[in-house]
């Protein structure tokens, strides 16, 4: 979940779109979103394991550099051309303990992608007439958000979903320890948020923060009187067909399905450490999801084709303000970013510890998603993660 968005905003806390945030510890990276195992360090490179033809194509070539060059674990890609046809890739290692190959299309965590679930779930409500983009916040939530320089009257939900309402991140207050193992409610985040003063005045600015997402999930539940979740799962995941794709349950700190296992480095310069199994509680509305590279193709392809929201909510949400460098744009919970070869692809990205993703679907059918097993931690593999997305929708 943490703060960086399609860079994006770095999921879980990073993301946040522009400014690529590297992570120092779980917890500011959960901003994201998120045992101290021995320290693991990847194996050789091994072309047997990671190529998957005697002449790799250009999206494989990228999933090995990630490897090879940037000392990823693993690497994974769902890609399908304008005609729907769809290929997978990986490369590396799914486990460094045994050296495991990495499942295709494996489960991992989705970050800060999770924001894109949220803001459709709220955007369908404002279609039923149940919110108003431009109510605030104590509308639904009287009296709950009032802070330093915070006050839940002066913040609307579009300011939410848009990351304009400046409020502080609540992930960057919370240590290793506690994301990885600690069940967090919800009211207990925003109590951690609220602790700090405000970032900015509402609407002064954009600026990702994870606070936005909590309260927007607490308004979802305020208004249809059920969990943010069977939310989710009725009105997106059981809707469009997403069969990998679901939302942990209090205390589960396992992914269901055949993955390859997750690594974070704390601090930055660190060994890899095992980040598979953590507490996603702390991520909840802004980075709790567990997915595939092929659901988030599904996801953002039925999103964009009209299938989950009206026309007038769909443009809403594709209206963006800048949102840091390299002309990434944010809408409401849903990002855009200029391609090379002409055009511009939607998505979002996430980060949590121990996974990356990066991708998203252009105007013309186009989609991919590209996953790492480990949150880059120099500018140069953050970079190689996003010219895998440029080399798959360009190619």
């Amino acid at each position: 979940m943490r703060a960086r968005t399609q860079q994006g905003p770095r999921s879980s806390t990073r993301q946040q779109g522009g400014r690529r945030r590297r992570t120092v510890s779980a917890a500011a990276a959960m901003a994201i979103g998120v045992m101290t195992l021995a320290a693991l360090t990847p194996p050789a490179f091994s072309a047997s394991a990671a190529v998957a033809t005697a002449r790799p194509d250009a999206v494989q070539q990228t999933l090995n550099t990630l490897v090879r060059d940037d000392g990823m674990p693993a690497a994974l890609a769902s890609v399908k051309d304008r005609n729907g046809h769809t290929r997978t890739y990986t490369a590396g290692v799914g486990d460094l303990a045994t050296g495991s190959k990495v499942p295709r299309g494996g489960q991992v965590r989705i970050g800060s992608n999770t924001k894109a679930f949220t803001a459709v779930v709220v955007l369908q409500l404002v279609g039923e007439g149940k919110i108003a983009l431009g109510a605030d916040v104590d509308t639904y939530l009287p009296g709950l958000v009032r802070g330093k320089g915070i006050d839940g009257r002066r913040i609307t939900v579009r300011q939410l979903l848009q990351h304009t309402s400046g409020l502080p991140e609540y992930g960057a207050h919370i240590d290793d320890d506690e994301l990885r193992h600690r069940y967090f409610e919800p009211r207990e985040l925003l109590d951690i948020a609220l602790r700090y003063k405000a970032d900015a005045a509402p609407g002064e600015k954009w600026g990702y923060s994870n606070t936005n997402y909590l309260l927007a999930g607490l308004i979802v539940q305020k208004v249809t009187g059920r969990p943010l979740a069977e939310e989710i799962d009725r009105r997106i995941i059981k809707r469009v067909g997403l069969r990998h794709t679901y939302f942990p349950a209090p205390g589960d700190r396992t992914i269901r399905e055949p993955h390859p296992q997750g690594y974070h480095r704390s601090p930055a310069d660190g060994p890899l450490r095992d980040f598979t199994e953590i507490d996603p509680s702390a991520g909840w509305a802004a980075g709790q999801l567990i997915s595939t590279d092929s659901d988030l193709n599904r996801f953002f392809g039925a999103l964009l084709a009209g299938r989950l929201l009206p026309a007038a909510q769909l443009a809403e949400m594709r209206t963006t303000v800048p949102a840091g460098t390299s002309g990434l744009r944010y809408g409401l919970g849903l990002t855009s970013r200029p391609l090379p070869c002409g055009g511009v692809y939607w998505g979002h990205g996430g980060d949590i510890p121990g996974y990356e993703t990066r991708g998203g679907v252009t105007e013309d059918g186009r989609a991919v998603n590209v996953t790492v097993t480990s949150i880059p931690t120099d500018e140069a593999a953050a970079q190689h993660v996003k010219d895998a997305v440029d080399r798959a929708l360009c190619g």
